[in-house]
């Protein structure tokens, strides 16, 4: 007798949890970042998650993949670096709330490149998301820049958000992609065996010895993004993206919980202010 398809409630918690995962992830990088060059920490991340996706494999035994399926998530692999290692150093110079919110302009500039790339309709609801997520981060950064007197800095760092927005955004839609096509350990191998092969070297090239303290949380980082991207994967074959999008928003609520609990960051009006607009009109677009 066949099994029931999961429900839709169930799929969007795994996600929501999934998203806890990855915003304490990002949390414990923040810590180490003032410690530890970014490529050594974007390496170590996906070095040791790559004992867990090679654990994960073995046990699943999905077969070889297709050389259609080796060049997607290889490439997806290099999107991975690409954003990770944006993102992380993003993290060493804005709050942590703050790099979150103005990481949801991604749902926009995803739809952007579906209009691009896969030859989607360009109406409102595109413009309209683009418009107030640019407008949402730009009310995020004036606000950091009026309490930071204009610091640097914080336009770096919201820089370097922008720019893993777009691999992240690249991302989704290769994950959407494979995640119909492919077994999900074979996605979450080729995500951290990719990175960890391109990473090693400019690590090697910055390497700072860490305490056997830090060794144990680079581990956690491998298996909370290990966990998290399974567990994303999973909910991303069974939901469509457009759907499921919108779960991201969460990482807001898991930002400002993490930051207040470990770095006793209160998030300011202008973030929240912004962090709205952008929702909101993310939410309005998708509208029918």
């Amino acid at each position: 007798m066949p099994r029931p398809p999961p429900s839709t409630a169930r799929i969007v918690l795994i996600a929501v949890a999934a998203e806890g995962l990855l915003t304490l992830m990002d949390a414990i990088i923040k810590a180490l970042s003032p410690r530890y060059p970014t490529l050594q920490i974007a390496f170590l991340r996906y070095g040791f998650g790559l004992i867990g996706a090679a654990i994960y494999t073995a046990w699943n035994r999905p077969g070889w993949p297709t050389r259609e399926a080796t060049l997607f998530n290889g490439l997806r692999a290099v999107l991975m670096v690409f954003m990770a290692t944006t993102f992380f150093f993003a993290l060493g110079r804005l709050p942590l709330a703050d790099a979150i919110a103005l990481s949801f302009i991604s749902p926009a500039l995803t739809a952007l490149l579906g209009v691009l790339l896969l030859g989607e309709r360009l109406d409102w609801r595109v413009v309209a998301a683009l418009v107030g997520g640019f407008a949402g981060m730009l009310l995020i950064v004036g606000g950091s820049l009026g309490s930071a007197g204009m610091s640097d800095e914080i336009l770096i760092g919201a820089a370097a958000v922008l720019i893993s927005a777009v691999g992240y955004s690249l991302s989704i839609i290769l994950l959407r992609h494979r995640a119909t096509r492919d077994p999900l350990s074979q996605i979450v191998l080729f995500q951290n065996l990719g990175p960890a092969l391109i990473l090693a070297l400019p690590a090697l090239w910055v390497w700072v010895a860490p305490t056997p303290r830090d060794y144990a949380l680079f581990a956690l980082l491998g298996t909370l993004g290990v966990a998290a991207h399974t567990m994303l994967a999973h909910a991303f074959a069974r939901i469509e993206a457009a759907r499921l999008a919108p779960v991201g928003y969460v990482t807001l609520v898991w930002g400002v919980l993490f930051g207040f609990l470990f770095f006793a960051e209160v998030p300011g009006l202008a973030t929240l202010a912004g962090a709205a607009l952008i929702i909101l009109t993310m939410i309005l677009s998708q509208r029918r």
